[in-house]
């Protein structure tokens, strides 16, 4: 049943990460074919951006060494397909493949980042400044992930200051968005509206962020709610569930894109995507990958069935 609720946005992209972010932790390698099978099927599904692959060193995420291999194979996708990209060397792998849309990964705390990328925060934002620079000048659009925006396992709370002098430095880089990350799920929804709030004091508009939760204490689709009464349209979403975080171990799985869907489809938010298409692709991800999807809108959707 339909049930508008009032300030709300009329659409919201979803920012599909399942295929990278999604696929990343898992330890058996998933084969090229099915990675792009995926990605097409999720595209069938009528999601728009789908994020591909990460031109990462093999030894760093080794489930993505493919990234050559895979990239070519998308090139009939009717879809944008951002790829991440964590320095100079990655920007050359994706561009020389063709790829326009670039992502890079930074973080709101020195201790991920050190973790992360070996370097302060000062120092990736100087690793990136070339990227991205590079990237426009070649005319790709640039997405400026930044994690730990709400809480950091070795650092606790992270103040919203802190973050809203780390994401105006990523759009100072000239990244066109960026995205929040609430890498260990610990946001809740005041929370996030705070953040919201203080980035656009700080003259960030809205227009210019996405939200990425993860469900670590089932928040969300709260805090996905709290963020689209704000203002915010475009909200990052995992099919099935799948991802967690590599270097955050208490991270759990991101907001799974059926679950964000059903409840957009009950506001009657458009988003252009076919909700039992998608379940039935993250059902057929999960007979890939040999275990059930932890979406619960997968789950109750295909025992009906």
């Amino acid at each position: 049943m339909t049930v508008p609720a009032p300030g709300l946005p009329a659409r919201v992209r979803i920012h599909e990460v399942g295929a990278r972010d999604g696929l990343q932790n898992e330890k058996s390698a998933v084969p090229t074919e099915v990675k792009a099978e995926f990605v097409r099927r999720l595209a069938g599904a009528g999601l728009t951006t789908i994020e591909a692959t990460s031109f990462v060193h093999p030894k760093w995420v080794p489930q993505l060494a493919d990234a050559e291999q895979l990239f070519p194979l998308l090139a009939d996708v009717d879809a944008a397909l951002p790829v991440l990209v964590p320095n100079e060397r990655g920007l050359d792998r994706a561009l020389a493949l063709g790829a326009t849309r670039i992502a890079v990964f930074g973080s709101a705390t020195e201790t991920f980042a050190s973790r992360n990328l070996n370097r302060t925060v000062a120092e990736s934002l100087a690793m990136f400044e070339p990227v991205v620079a590079r990237a426009r000048e070649g005319g790709a659009h640039v997405r400026g992930y930044l994690s730990m925006c709400f809480g950091d396992p070795w650092e606790g709370a992270v103040p919203v200051h802190q973050v809203v002098s780390v994401a105006k430095a990523l759009l100072d880089l000239g990244c066109d968005e960026l995205s929040l990350g609430d890498t260990i799920g610990v946001a809740t929804p005041g929370h996030v509206q705070a953040l919201l709030s203080a980035l656009n004091e700080a003259g960030v508009t809205t227009d210019r962020i996405g939200v990425h939760f993860h469900d670590t204490y089932g928040q969300a689709l709260s805090n996905t709610l709290a963020a689209l009464q704000h203002g915010v349209t475009t909200v990052d979403a995992s099919a099935g569930g799948l991802g967690g975080c590599p270097y955050a171990k208490s991270a759990t799985g991101n907001l799974a894109t059926e679950d964000l869907v059903w409840m957009l489809d009950g506001l009657g938010i458009e988003t252009g995507v076919d909700l039992a298409a998608l379940t039935a692709t993250s059902v057929w991800m999960a007979e890939q990958l040999g275990r059930p999807s932890p979406s619960r809108t997968v789950r109750a959707l295909s025992h009906k069935e």
